[in-house]
């Protein structure tokens, strides 16, 4: 799929709120991360992070692992879901794409920041 050619209408029409998260996640680029609430506003839901945290909880449960949804923190770049990953932990995950986390946070998260609302318009 082609970032540039996504259209938000889209995806609030053809698929459910979970597909659409699942959509957006699949976009972010290695090296980079994103937040909950950047996502929900990008579809058009903001103030919906947690039905975004509970698509992507939903999706390391069934085993959907072409969705990375280790890219994806809280708004300061704490790692909020790292209890909800199998195998390799999310930390060990984002340090494969050269991402330093600290404390449970990821570091330099303003640069590393990807949001989709700028991204994919």
């Amino acid at each position: 799929m082609n970032p540039g050619s996504l259209d938000r209408g889209f995806f609030m029409s053809k698929n459910s709120f979970f597909e659409d998260v699942y959509e957006v996640v699949r976009l972010i680029p290695k090296g980079r991360v994103t937040s909950y609430g950047a996502i929900a506003e990008y579809l058009g839901t903001k103030g919906s992070s947690r039905m975004v945290g509970w698509a992507l909880n939903k999706c390391n449960e069934v085993g959907m692992g072409d969705i990375p949804a280790h890219r994806v923190v809280n708004r300061n770049g704490l790692l909020t879901g790292k209890f909800h990953f199998r195998g390799k932990s999310m930390e060990e995950l984002l340090s494969d794409e050269n991402i330093i986390v600290k404390n449970n946070q990821v570091e330099d998260f303003e640069s590393l920041f990807w949001n989709p609302s700028q991204e994919l318009l």
